[in-house]
């Protein structure tokens, strides 16, 4: 009988370390799962960053384009020469300035006098 108590006292030891060795699995199996968790949260945000990027480069080239028509539009306005010198004159302002804000006002003068004192 001493033989089959051993037998039993065995098994019951082989069982506890499978016990242990499945919780030691486990939590090598989760520590595992973090790990690859954690990659494929990096692998998102790269995506997420990759449609960020494209987002904004639309949208400057959006704004850069939309810059380029009004650039068009004001160049398009017709100014008289002489509201410039004397916007610039008075106002002791650059021609350059004088001249947008004229083109900004559609060539209206007082508009652009007021504009700029304001």
């Amino acid at each position: 009988m001493e033989g089959g108590d051993d037998g039993g006292a065995a098994a019951a030891a082989a069982a506890a370390a499978a016990s242990v060795d499945s919780k030691d699995l486990q939590q090598q199996s989760k520590a595992l799962d973090k790990l690859t968790d954690r990659v494929e949260d990096r692998q998102l945000d790269s995506s997420r960053v990759q449609s960020a990027m494209a987002a904004l480069a639309s949208s400057k080239e959006a704004d850069w384009n939309a810059m380029r028509m009004r650039e068009k539009e004001l160049a398009a306005v017709k100014i008289n020469l002489t509201d410039v010198d004397i916007i610039a004159n008075e106002l002791e302002l650059d021609k350059k300035v004088a001249e947008r804000t004229l083109r900004e006002h559609k060539g209206d003068a007082v508009a652009a006098i007021r504009s700029l004192l304001h």
